[in-house]
C-alpha cells in the first residue's frame, strides 16, 4: 500500500488534486457555476429558502470559499449578502431546527463563514445555541438521531460553536440522547429507526422500522459525530464506549469484508435473514460514507485495524465501475462531484494512491457532465417527483450546482474544503474543544 502508515494521523497542507490544464478547467468551471448559482439564488424559490442545503446559507458558504481561492473579486461581499438574507428569513418564517434544511444549518453557516472571512459583526448565532440546547435536553427523545434532521446534525452544529459553554451543553446532551437510544447487542451498539419516522415508501419494505446504514440518516453518521465529539472532549466517558460499540457492530457485518458486496441502504429484520442489495456509490448511502465514518473513528480512537477496514471499504467503492455505480448526475449528495470529493478527502487523509486516482476520475466525470443545454451553470439535478424521474434546475449545496462548484474548488486549489465538516467528512481533530472553554 502507498501513503502514510496505517494508524498514524498525518497533518499536512491541503494539496490540489487536479493540476495543470485539468486544474485550470476545474477552477474556471467552479467560478462560472458559482456566478450562475448566485443568479439563480436571487430568484424564487431559492431566494426565499434560507437553508444550508438548498438556499441562501449554502450559497454563502460557496462564495466564502471562492473568496479564499480567488480573492479580490468581491466574493466575500456576496457571501455576506447571502448570510444576511438567510438570517432574515429564519427570523421571519417558520423553519425546522434541522442541520441540513433548517435553522441549525443556517446558524452553522453563519459561524463557519464569518470565521472564514474574519468577520466579527456580533454573534448572530447566539440565539440558536439556547434553543437547540433546550431542544436536545428533552428526554425521552422521539425525533431522529441522524445527521440530516436529528441528533447527529445538532452535534455537528455544537462542534462548530465550541468552546462556548452553551454549545458544550448542547453537545453533551447529544451524546446523552444517543446513549439513551442505543441498542446494545451481541455485536455491539446500533440505533433503530422506528416506523413512525419512516416515509411511506420505506414503510412498505420496513413495516417494523429498520437499521439505517447511510451517513445521512443512519449509523455511520452517529459514528462520525461521536468520534468528533469525543475528540473534542465532549462526554468522553459516554461517547467512547458508544463509538467502540457502534464500530464493532459495523465491522461485524459481512459487508465490511473487502471480498463482499457493498453496504446496503438499511437492514430490516428480513434483511438480517436474507441479505440486502448494495447501495449506490454516494456520500449519503453506501461504502463511501461508511469508509469516512470508520476513518474518523480510527483517527479518534487510534485504532489501526479500523483504519484498515476504512481503506478496504473505500477501495471497494473506488473500484466500482461508473456504469454500475448508480451515479447519474453531478451533485454532492449522490453525484459524481460528491463521489470525487469524498474520495479526495480520503486520499488527502491517507495518501492512498488508488483513492486519489479514482477521485480524479470522478471529478473529471463531474466536469464532463456539464452541458450547455440548461441547468444552473450547465448542471441539472436528477430527482424523483410523484413517482417520475425528472431533471431540475437546482442551485443548492447538497444536490445542486453549489455543491459541484465547492467540490471542484477543493480539487483545484490548496484551500482545504473545511465546509465538509457539515457532512462529517473530515477525520482531522476538531479545531475547537471543551477544554478551551475555560482558557
Amino acid at each position: 500500500m502507498s501513503g502514510a502508515p496505517i494508524g498514524t494521523t498525518t497533518m499536512f497542507a491541503w494539496r490540489p488534486l487536479l493540476d495543470g490544464a485539468a486544474g485550470d478547467r476545474a477552477l474556471d468551471v467552479a467560478r462560472a457555476v458559482a456566478h450562475a448559482v448566485d443568479d439563480a439564488a436571487k430568484r424564487a424559490p431559492a431566494y426565499d429558502d434560507p437553508s444550508l442545503t438548498d438556499g441562501q446559507a449554502g450559497v454563502a458558504v460557496l462564495f466564502a470559499y471562492l473568496h479564499q481561492a480567488i480573492p479580490g473579486e468581491g466574493h466575500d461581499a456576496v457571501a455576506q449578502r447571502c448570510l444576511r438574507r438567510a438570517t432574515e428569513l429564519i427570523a421571519s418564517t417558520r423553519t425546522p431546527p434541522w442541520l441540513l434544511g433548517g435553522f441549525a444549518g443556517v446558524a452553522w453557516a453563519v459561524e463557519h463563514v464569518e470565521s472564514l472571512l474574519h468577520a466579527t459583526p456580533g454573534d448572530r448565532a447566539a440565539a440558536i445555541d439556547g434553543l437547540l440546547a433546550a431542544y436536545v435536553a428533552r428526554s425521552p427523545w422521539r425525533a431522529d438521531y441522524d445527521l440530516v434532521t436529528g441528533l447527529a446534525g445538532y452535534g455537528v452544529y455544537a462542534l462548530e460553536r465550541l468552546p462556548r459553554p452553551v454549545a458544550a451543553e448542547c453537545a453533551t446532551s447529544v451524546v446523552t440522547r444517543l446513549a439513551e437510544l442505543a441498542e446494545w447487542g451481541q455485536d455491539g451498539v446500533i440505533w433503530h429507526t422506528p416506523p413512525s419516522l419512516l416515509p411511506p415508501y420505506q414503510l412498505t419494505e420496513s413495516p417494523d422500522g429498520h437499521y439505517d446504514l447511510g451517513m445521512a440518516h443512519g449509523v455511520p453518521g452517529a459514528i462520525a459525530v461521536l468520534a468528533a465529539l469525543s475528540a473534542a472532549g465532549v462526554a468522553r466517558e459516554t461517547a467512547e464506549p458508544l463509538l467502540r460499540g457502534a464500530v464493532a457492530w459495523l465491522l461485524a457485518r459481512p459487508e465490511a469484508r473487502a471480498d463482499r458486496p457493498g453496504f446496503p441502504v438499511w437492514l430490516s429484520r428480513r434483511d438480517e435473514e436474507e441479505g440486502a442489495p448494495s447501495a449506490r456509490v454516494a456520500w449519503c448511502y453506501g461504502d463511501l460514507g461508511v469508509a469516512a465514518a470508520l476513518l474518523a473513528a480510527a483517527r479518534c480512537a487510534a485504532e489501526p485495524e479500523w483504519e484498515r477496514a476504512a481503506l478496504d471499504v473505500a477501495r471497494r467503492a473506488a473500484s466500482r465501475p461508473a456504469e454500475r455505480s448508480g451515479v447519474v448526475d453531478a451533485g454532492l449528495c449522490h453525484g459524481a462531484a460528491g463521489v470525487g470529493h469524498v474520495l479526495n478527502r480520503l486520499y488527502q487523509a491517507t495518501g492512498d494512491e488508488p483513492l486519489g486516482l479514482a477521485a480524479r476520475g470522478w471529478l473529471t466525470r463531474a466536469l464532463d457532465l456539464r452541458s450547455a443545454a440548461g441547468g444552473v451553470g450547465g448542471y441539472l439535478a436528477y430527482t424523483v417527483r410523484d413517482g417520475a424521474d425528472v431533471w431540475v434546475d437546482d442551485p443548492g449545496l447538497l444536490t445542486g450546482a453549489a455543491g459541484v462548484a465547492l467540490a471542484l474548488l477543493g480539487a483545484a486549489t490548496d484551500v482545504e474544503p473545511a465546509w465538509d465538516r457539515v457532512l462529517l467528512l473530515s477525520s482531522r481533530p476538531p479545531r475547537r474543544s471543551v477544554a478551551q472553554a475555560g482558557a
